[in-house]
This record gives structure tokens, sequence and C-alpha cells, in this order.
């Protein structure tokens, strides 16, 4: 149940929104800078992620629908980890009228902040238009 109290449920909806607000923000377009060719390779949009953690390792899913495994790059680097690539715009939409268009195409990045410690990355798949990475516990 609900609390009763207006300062709790108040802070609680605004985390809420502010939550789906990042989230909305990701899932649109972010478009270069006219004018500057080096913008047309910067990042169009970021993929959502989660980040689950077991005794042994951590595993991190990226939604990834579309996108063909040599189109995606993984790196770790000073408790970062990158996922870079590039989600083709699909055949039938190159070829007609587009009445909708909601599902991102072009460029993707998305810098994933690790918990610390010392890990290395395993086991890579991308199945069911998600990329799982397993992130081993190291130590």
């Amino acid at each position: 149940m609900p609390s009763r109290d207006p300062r709790i449920w108040m802070w609680a909806e605004a985390l809420d929104m502010m939550d789906k607000a990042e989230r909305m923000h990701r899932q649109f377009f972010q478009p270069g800078v006219p004018g500057n060719p080096g913008s047309a390779r910067r990042p169009t949009w970021q993929p959502p992620v989660d980040l689950i953690e077991t005794a042994e390792e951590y595993l991190v899913v990226v939604a990834l629908p579309g996108v063909r495994p040599d189109q995606v790059q993984v790196v770790i680097d000073g408790g970062v980890l990158t996922v870079v690539g590039e989600r083709a715009l699909p055949v039938s939409g190159k070829a007609g009228l587009i009445h909708r268009m909601e599902i991102p195409h072009g460029r993707f990045e998305r810098h994933i902040e690790l918990p610390p410690g010392p890990l290395e990355l395993g086991r890579r798949e991308l199945a069911d238009g998600c990329l799982v990475l397993s992130l081993r516990k190291v130590g």
C-alpha cells in the first residue's frame, strides 16, 4: 500500500519520472551538428542495458534488436564497459514511404560504469536481439 505521507510518495513519483525521462532521452536520436562532418559518426542512440550480479560474475544484457554480431565492439577500460556499433536501416525502410519509425538505427554507443573490482570479459553472445556479456570476477 502506498504511503499516506505526501513527502514520501511525492519523492517516489519524482524519482520515477526522472528515470522515465532518462530512458526516453536514450531512446531518441541525438543528431549530429550541422556543418560538422565529424558529427556524422557520433552515436545517435543508446541501447537499454541490464546489469545483473551473481556470485561469480556480472551479466550485462544490452538490447540490440536487428544488430549483427560483426557490428558490435566491446571494450573494458578504467572500470567502464563500452559497447559500440551500428544498426542499419532495414531494407524495407529504404524502399518505401515511412509512416512511423520508432526503432532506432544508426551508430550507437553505451558506456556502463562497472562495480569496483577486477573483472574479465568472458562469454559473449548475441541471441534473441540481446547481447549478453559475462564479466567474471577475478581474484
